[in-house]
């Protein structure tokens, strides 16, 4: 390890982790502009998430091998610069697809930045001072879901969404200069050979299997499109892992499953995150798609509860430190779940403040665990295997955040689409009561406007259509919510059988060449 600034380099870092998040934030509340803008449907819109999040997955491997073969300093600055080239694509696109391309080549630069930011934090920091160190760094990794919706719905209200990717340009350009001039080598470099096969398996597996949950959405559970994406997806994932396990050097070290504290952290941190992006993606569609809320309206009800979590950060480190992660984990989760489940209790009158209420409380639940849990799981790991947990717990729950966004959507529009039909059935010639209101409304469409009896019935039907519309879209959402209350409750269980790690120097050593 060279000599380092430890105050330098951590204000770099951090830096660069709060420029890749608030991107990631800023887009959240101008998804509905960019629906109207590209004229794309919500199954199609959320593959400027999905697909981030899967190029971040797919990354996240490779970091392991990337910071052994080039170092810190290298594999930062090439970071940044990747996201900036991505920045500048996304800001100037003329249609979706450019857009989708400059999101993705974005990915590629944020997907090193997370593990980076965090490998080095677990190499100069003891276990013992990991919780208020990672409650450090969560405050510049909340500030940014702070500032970022109510700063992103201020934009889009009064100027362009363009100016979402533009804004970040600059900042990347300081912290690339920055690092440049102060950032040192933190871990040592070494010659790992990098696996070309095992890279093609995990990208063909991960990108198939979200495929064929984004696509069910629009073409159906039991389309031959969607099936065979899934089994496909399932396919080569295992062919990945049985080639990780039967090489001695592998690029994604999946033994260290083999410690149970890890093991369990790591899918609990996989349900937060499956609840927790897939309602960032579905409230503002709800707020201001079907609510008619502005977008500035859309940021300020999240500002509460991101701030919350920016304030409890380093305040739930500090109680990690001192009693573990068990305890905060069964607290948050059981807030998540209530809270989540709130959210499936949407209807067309549902508050504001409301809203903004369950917002900041499940926000709360969220800011006690996200990173004790994952702290708590990475103490077990002996020094070794530090950088390849790290790689592991977040390629896990990056791809199930990808999942989890593409399935919430994907049941928020099928089950839309079913509403709706139930509503068609319901409003037909053969039922008198609905026949003798939509006669009622075009009567008094038809004295109010002045308009012909043919003419104000059809506009009569047009009314009771999109108010059907809305209601379906409403339940649409609400059924993705009790999906994520579930997940949710999932993890609330697999909470209960967290224990405080121990040293990793306390651990009797395991033969991590034994399948």
């Amino acid at each position: 390890m060279e000599n380092i600034s430890l105050g330098r380099t951590l204000t770099v870092l951090m830096l660069g982790a709060f420029i890749s998040i608030l991107n990631q934030t800023l887009l959240n509340v101008a998804i509905p502009h960019l629906m109207n803008d590209f004229n794309v449907s919500a199954t199609t819109v959320q593959w400027l998430s999905t697909a981030y999040m899967l190029v971040n997955g797919v990354l996240i491997p490779i970091t392991a091998f990337l910071i052994e073969s080039f170092g810190t300093r290298s594999l930062f600055i090439w970071a940044m610069a990747i996201f900036g080239a991505g920045s500048v694509i996304c800001a100037v696109a003329p249609t979706f697809s450019i857009m989708l391309v400059g999101r993705i080549i974005q990915a590629g630069g944020a997907g090193i930045i997370m593990p980076l930011v965090m490998n080095v934090f677990l190499t100069v920091f003891p276990p013992e001072r990991r919780g208020a160190a990672m409650g450090t760094m969560g405050i510049a990794m909340m500030f940014a879901p702070a500032i970022g919706p109510t700063l992103s719905g201020w934009i889009v209200e009064h100027y362009t969404w363009r100016i979402l990717f533009i804004m970040v340009i600059p900042l990347t350009l300081v912290d690339i200069i920055l690092s440049w001039l102060w950032l040192r080598n933190v871990s040592k470099l070494s010659s790992p050979k990098f696996d070309v096969l095992g890279t093609i398996f995990s990208t063909i597996g991960f990108g198939s299997l979200l495929y064929g949950f984004s696509s069910a959405g629009s073409k159906g559970w039991d389309s031959a499109t969607v099936v065979i994406s899934l089994v496909l997806g399932v396919l080569f994932i295992l062919l990945f892992i049985f080639r990780e396990l039967g090489m001695d050097s592998p690029m994604l070290e999946f033994r260290v499953f083999k410690y149970d504290i890890f093991t369990i952290s790591t899918f609990i941190g996989s349900a937060v995150n499956m609840t927790m992006f897939g309602a960032m993606l579905l409230l503002p569609i709800y707020l201001q798609n079907i609510r008619g809320f502005t977008p500035l309206d859309s940021g300020l009800l999240l500002l509460p509860g991101a701030l919350l979590m920016g304030v409890m950060s380093p305040i739930s480190g500090s109680i990690f430190d001192k009693i573990g992660a068990r305890p905060l984990a069964i607290i948050g989760l059981a807030i998540t779940a209530l809270t989540t489940w709130e959210f499936s209790r949407l209807t067309s009158d549902t508050t504001y403040g409301h809203i903004m209420m369950v917002y900041t409380v499940r926000s709360f639940g969220m800011s006690l665990l996200i990173m004790s849990v994952q702290t708590e799981g990475l103490n077990q790991l002996p020094r070794h295997l530090g950088s390849h947990g790290t790689a592991m717990s977040n390629t896990v729950r990056q791809i199930a955040g990808s999942i989890g966004t593409a399935l919430l959507v994907t049941v928020m529009t099928t089950k839309s689409t079913v509403h709706l039909a139930d509503y068609g059935n319901a409003v037909t010639t053969s039922n008198p009561s609905v026949t003798e209101q939509i006669g009622n409304l075009g009567q008094t469409l038809a004295a109010a406007g002045g308009l012909p009896p043919e003419t104000a019935q059809g506009a009569a039907l047009q009314v009771v259509y999109g108010l059907a519309s809305r209601e379906s879209a409403i339940h649409g959402i609400n059924d993705a919510f009790i999906i994520a209350t579930w997940i949710a409750v999932i993890g609330l269980v697999l909470s209960l059988f967290l224990r405080r790690s121990v040293k990793p120097s306390a651990l009797k050593p395991i033969d991590m060449r034994k399948p």
